[in-house]
């Protein structure tokens, strides 16, 4: 009687993604797996070697893993559980990386017919193998949605789609309709607004109740003129498809209480309000905007940032991603900035004076977490001077400047955003400079580019503003852009510099870490891991001057542009999103223990998904790094 078949579903389930497969695909694997012993030294896979003839589930040992035609960079260690070559066998090509048993390994083979045969039969693997990392953080963030799930229960998911959400049929009427009939309709139906539809029933306009009083009563208009003499114009519409998330942050930042929803075609179908998106949340978003924009005290603002991440820990449990939060905060803490630019002006009246308040660093790129300094300047231009044959003179205007920018500064530092320890500040003469004075500054660094220079372009070159005459702003990027994009030997400089810091890859180990006053391994997940992918990218934006102020908008905008990433870039994004998801939750534990939020993310008590999670992340900056690498032939 034959033996029967071994099981090794039962070990399979324990680790990513096989935990995930379905009954029938562990069956298939019991039916097909065949275990294998090398010895170390072997070369399982290599580009050598050809096409993958096996998948290799590793059971025991450790599998080094280095990248094909890269001198002088370490491998990576693979561990129980991990499987390779994934691309290569997908594709049905020689594979990009040699896999060697560092020890005596024992291993899971799957042939490669029964590899496209388990694609076929399993969704789970298709999903898997089409998109690796994406798969794996997706998988992440359900198990950290699950873990603050409970403590969030009695909210709806963010993730609702909108046209769930709408209560009644919209009121609407035509551009043609006059003034005197929309308010009485706003009356029969008890709404405080009517929606202006044209012939093809898509929005073009708005009445509220407010308007009535604003634009017709107080301004005397002849009730029997066309509404469209009187609306709102061109109101702010979102797909009916969208979810909950989406509309808060559009209210949020725009400051608004209704969105209107279209369809496919553009056509109107329902309204939806701040009170209908207020029941998913202890905190609604637009609530928070606008104790923001209403406040007269730095202690009321201080009690709205902490609302700020109590809706981040909602958003957390309700699955939302790092980019979509990170952009979240970097909004709300720009309405900070701006209600105390507002406060400071009532004391410092700068009418006079053309000037712009410019955010740089994480939140010039709209990337802020919830441990963050301020970084900011201005960019002004003098009034000019009596006599047209005489140069303006920039001291009095840098000096009220200077007082106003100190001011917020202080009262920035009152509301939670700690002064920064460079004093890279507006109220810094240093960084209160006008337009001309700014462009020198630029030209300098970017001809010169010495360590200090190279150091503040990673700083001053992610700018946006935040207030005042945006056009001034818009000047500087172009001046940067004009001397950035021909100038490959600052390009060369930036990129020796994006490359001094590797990807924390342990050859031995999962990863190098460093060691806390306990001892306890750690990695600084924003020197180590995010400044990886932001060096990279603002390098890539600054040779193709590309006006983009997020990193993933810069790595995408640039892939395929000669040097770019290519279709790589999406398995980077997955990984930079990871890097800043970690960041997130690991500040946010800290919050709620009353203790300043860091970056330091600790390895012992990391599970196996982000485990792994993180050792692909890194294996991504890597290959953002050799890509620079090739650029410049470094």
């Amino acid at each position: 009687m034959p033996a029967p078949a071994p099981v090794y579903s039962e070990f399979l389930r324990l680790y990513p993604p096989f935990d995930r497969f379905e009954a029938e695909a562990l069956a298939f694997l019991d039916l097909h797996l065949k275990a294998a012993r090398f010895v170390a030294g072997n070369v399982l896979v290599s580009p050598n070697l050809g096409e993958p003839q096996s998948l290799f589930i590793l059971a025991r040992g450790q599998v080094l893993a280095t990248e094909a035609g890269i001198d002088g960079v370490a491998g990576i260690t693979l561990s129980v559980g991990e499987c390779f070559p994934i691309g290569a066998l997908t594709g049905r090509r020689p594979p990009a990386n040699s896999y060697t048993a560092l020890t005596d390994l024992e291993m899971l083979q799957l042939p490669a017919a029964k590899f496209h045969q388990l694609m076929k039969i399993s969704p789970a693997f298709t999903r898997y193998c089409s998109g690796y990392l994406a798969g794996l953080v997706t998988q992440s963030r359900q198990q950290l949605q699950a873990r603050y799930a409970q403590q969030a229960s009695a909210q709806q998911s963010l993730n609702t789609p909108l046209h769930t959400l709408i209560k009644r049929a919209p009121i609407s009427v035509t551009s043609a309709t006059p003034i005197q009939r929309a308010v009485e309709i706003m009356g029969e139906h008890k709404t405080g607004s009517v929606i202006v539809v044209n012939g093809d029933g898509a929005p073009i306009g708005v009445l509220t109740q407010s308007d009535v009083v604003q634009r017709i009563v107080l301004g005397r208009v002849p009730l029997e003129r066309p509404i469209n003499e009187v609306m709102s114009h061109d109101p702010m519409t979102l797909p009916e498809t969208a979810s909950a998330y989406e509309a808060m942050f559009a209210m949020a930042s725009r400051g608004v209480r209704h969105l209107l929803l279209v369809d496919d075609a553009g056509r109107l179908t329902g309204v939806i309000s701040e009170h209908n998106l207020f029941a998913l949340q202890r905190v609604g978003l637009g609530q928070v905007r606008r104790a923001i924009e209403s406040a007269d005290t730095t202690d009321a603002l201080r009690q709205s940032l902490r609302e700020v991440q109590q809706s981040v820990f909602n958003m957390l449990a309700q699955g939302i991603g790092a980019e979509q939060l990170t952009q979240f905060i970097s909004t709300l803490n720009d309405a900070v900035t701006e209600r105390v630019l507002q406060l400071n002006l009532l004391q410092h009246p700068l009418d006079d004076i053309q000037w712009s308040w410019l955010a740089f660093g994480s939140e010039g790129r709209e990337e802020q977490t919830l441990a963050t300094d301020q970084d900011n300047g201005i960019v002004f231009l003098p009034p000019p001077d009596r006599d047209p044959n005489t140069d303006p003179n920039p001291e009095p205007a840098r000096a009220r400047l200077l007082a106003f920018a100190q001011a917020v500064n202080a009262d920035l530092d009152r509301c939670g955003f700690p002064l920064c320890k460079g004093n890279i500040m507006a109220g810094n003469p240093e960084w209160c400079l006008t337009l001309d004075e700014w462009k020198t500054r630029f030209s300098n660094w970017i001809r010169n580019p010495h360590p200090e220079a190279l150091l503040n372009a990673t700083i001053f070159f992610d700018f946006r503003p935040l207030h005042g005459q945006r056009e001034l702003a818009k000047r500087m990027h172009e001046h940067l852009f004009e001397q950035s994009t021909e100038n490959s030997a600052f390009q060369r400089m930036l990129a020796q510099n994006a490359l001094s810091v590797a990807p924390p890859l342990g050859m031995i180990r999962d990863f190098v870490t460093e060691t806390d006053e306990d001892g306890k391994a750690f990695i600084d997940l924003k020197k180590f891991g995010a400044r990886l992918f932001v060096d990279g990218a603002r390098l890539l934006a600054l040779a193709h001057g590309t006006n983009a102020a997020s990193t993933i908008k810069r790595l995408r905008r640039t892939a395929k542009q000669t040097g770019g990433v290519g279709d790589e870039v999406e398995a980077m994004i997955d990984a930079f999103n990871f890097i800043q998801l970690l960041r997130l939750r690991h500040q946010h534990l800290e919050a709620g223990q009353g203790r300043p939020g860091d970056n330091r993310i600790y390895v012992e008590p990391l599970n196996q998904l982000d485990r792994r999670i993180l050792k692909e992340a890194f294996r991504q900056a890597r290959k953002l790094q050799q890509r620079l690498k090739l650029n410049y032939q470094l």
